[in-house]
């Protein structure tokens, strides 16, 4: 599935501690990939359980690994118990997230 520049920045919000992605978190699936977009947000399936948090973590460190950036500069900003989450990536190039979302 192709997702288009566009619809990509619109799922971001650029401020000053660093951008914010909006994600649709599919836990228990056969595998962790981006799915698409769902509504307003990016669509994440996870292996993980939506159990003691290791769902949330694995959507950080997945995005770590896809952005090659430490896990520490994956936050999830709210949705703890939801699955409409919002990560706040830091120090990370718009641009640069953009051309890397395009391409998966």
């Amino acid at each position: 599935m192709k997702i288009s520049d566009t619809e990509i920045k619109s799922l971001i919000r650029v401020s000053e501690q660093g951008l914010f992605l909006s994600c649709w978190v599919q836990p228990r699936a056969s595998r962790n990939k981006i799915a698409g977009i769902c509504g307003n947000a990016l669509k994440i399936t996870l292996t993980a359980p939506p159990v003691d948090g290791k769902a949330n973590g694995e959507l950080c460190k997945f995005f770590a690994d896809l952005l090659k950036i430490p896990k520490s500069s994956v936050e999830l900003a709210s949705g703890q118990t939801s699955r409409k989450k919002v990560l706040l990536l830091k120090n990370v190039d718009l641009q640069n997230l953009s051309n890397i979302l395009s391409q998966v």
